[in-house]
């Protein structure tokens, strides 16, 4: 796979952006959902089926996000990189509202004023 150069967003940017990076995820989200909602019992067999789809979901969604030039960093988890860190949201957040640094990570993230 050719290497991607990194995309650097304003925060204008990342939030014209946005919108389509909380659809994405959102419909992911709900067909994860879905299929384990309407799976009834699951014995060995369909439980690796359960997972296969899954996966399957979650890396789609992951390329979609990506060629966006967005980050994937975790399950639903993405971050626009500024330059000097990240624009940080997570599912189901309704608004793209934090920020770390490169060595914060997510659980140094803080609010954008």
């Amino acid at each position: 796979m050719p290497s991607m150069a990194r995309r650097i967003f304003t925060y204008q940017e990342a939030l014209d952006s946005f919108p389509a990076v909380r659809e994405i995820t959102g419909e992911a989200v709900s067909e994860v959902r879905q299929i384990h909602s309407s799976s009834g019992p699951a014995g060995e067999d369909r439980r690796q089926e359960l997972e296969a789809e899954t996966r399957r979901i979650v890396e789609r969604w992951a390329a979609q996000v990506e060629e966006l030039g967005c980050e994937v960093k975790g399950l639903w988890l993405v971050d626009w990189d500024s330059g000097d860190g990240y624009y940080c949201w997570r599912y189901p957040e309704e608004s793209l509202a934090h920020y770390h640094g490169y060595s914060e990570g997510f659980a140094g993230r803080v609010p954008i004023n």
